[in-house]
């Protein structure tokens, strides 16, 4: 599913070149379809929200779009008017190349905020940008959107005659509110615009809604998906499940790819009063800095885990005397490991997947989240970023 020569499906195609936005790597990628067709989008909740999303989420609100335009390396973010501008001028750029409507763009932006774009060298390739295009290289496209990640992150699955094809960025500032870091799909199924945006929001609120590396919440959050409808309708059950495991997938790659990181944390909590609470506890373990560094150092200290799910105060039906708390298959709490076990457990730590499940005896909740351990390579990473 994660084959990195996958192609586009049917019906779209790519651009994807150096601009100069910040340095000689790929930092400007179109995805288009060849005409315009249904697309939903979600997008953050952050008060500082840049224009690429404000521009976006008036584009995406009558359910159509032709392309995704991102230009990464630079948010755009916190700029004014100007910044408000150049993300217009942007869009127009790039609808004049398709021969369509502005407003049938969505703009995705990602990296320094506070800066504009460097527009001279932007007007420079968007006046020399012509479709119809002819690459479809996911690759190309994921390498494109890249900021300070270490491996791009494709995915793809079969839905009936239909595929689901995904890429993502994001490796810091990462906790998903009503969205996630960027992230786009593509699918040449048919599907009517309601029922794409119902199943996308099912879709990423138990996958990239799920996904924390450091509880910071970005500017620019993007997810936002296209159909084509060139392979023809697919049964709704399929497709949803098709773009359940791409956006599974892509979530697990960007946990495994934190900045700093050497494990994928996953957590699951069930028997919880609902899936809601479930979820609150599972993110506060993932988000623990005492739990992310006990997993980085191989510890099996259950403690901490103990320690973060009692942090949910509010939840009074949590009692202590119910919970059950384990690392992988082994139960540390309240059945005691013995020393042999604890031994057994930091071994199992050092491996890049870790798995720590508590159960909390009170309902049928259930809910995975998923993360990553915190290294001194996390703060060197961020104390640099600017400079």
């Amino acid at each position: 599913m994660d084959d990195p020569t996958v192609e586009l499906p049917a019906g779209f195609s790519c651009h994807v070149a150096n601009i100069g936005i910040k340095d000689d790597t790929a930092d400007f990628t179109v995805i288009a379809a060849d005409r315009p067709c249904p697309a939903a989008a979600m997008f953050t909740r952050s008060r500082f929200a840049g224009p690429s999303v404000t521009v976006s989420r008036r584009h995406v609100a009558d359910g159509r779009l032709q392309a995704f335009a991102v230009i990464s390396k630079n948010a755009n973010v916190a700029n004014g008017a100007p910044g408000d501008a150049d993300a217009d001028e942007v869009v127009a750029g790039v609808a004049a190349a398709l021969h369509a409507e502005p407003s049938d763009v969505l703009l995705a932006s990602t990296g320094v905020i506070g800066r504009r774009y460097p527009m001279d060298r932007v007007r420079a390739h968007l006046r020399g940008l012509e479709a119809p295009f002819g690459g479809r290289d996911t690759l190309a496209a994921a390498r494109a959107i890249m900021t300070t990640d270490t491996v791009p992150k494709i995915a793809e699955a079969q839905a009936g005659a239909a595929r689901v094809v995904g890429i993502a960025k994001g490796v810091g500032m990462i906790e998903p509110d009503m969205a996630t870091l960027i992230t786009l799909f593509v699918t040449d199924a048919e599907v009517g615009t309601a029922e794409l945006d119902q199943l996308f929001r099912r879709v990423i609120d138990r996958t990239f809604n799920a996904l924390s590396i450091d509880t910071d919440t970005s500017t620019s959050d993007t997810a936002a998906i296209m159909a084509s409808g060139a392979a023809g309708p697919v049964a709704p059950a399929d497709l949803e499940a098709a773009l359940h495991a791409v956006a599974l997938s892509l979530t697990r790659q960007v946990a495994r790819d934190g900045e700093g990181a050497t494990t994928l944390i996953e957590v699951r909590v069930d028997g919880a009063a609902d899936d809601a609470q479930s979820k609150r506890v599972a993110k506060g373990i993932v988000n623990s800095p005492l739990v992310k560094t006990a997993v980085h150092g191989a510890d099996p200290n259950w403690g901490r885990v103990a320690m973060a799910v009692g942090k949910c105060s509010d939840d009074a039906d949590i009692d202590q005397e119910r919970v059950v708390i384990r690392f992988g298959g082994q139960e540390v709490y309240p059945r005691p490991v013995d020393e042999e076990g604890l031994s057994a457990l930091s071994r199992y730590m050092k491996g890049d997947e870790v798995l720590i499940h508590v159960s909390l005896g009170i309902g049928d909740g259930a809910f995975t989240v998923y993360g990553c351990d915190l290294s001194d390579q996390y703060v060197r990473i961020n104390a640099d970023y600017t400079t």
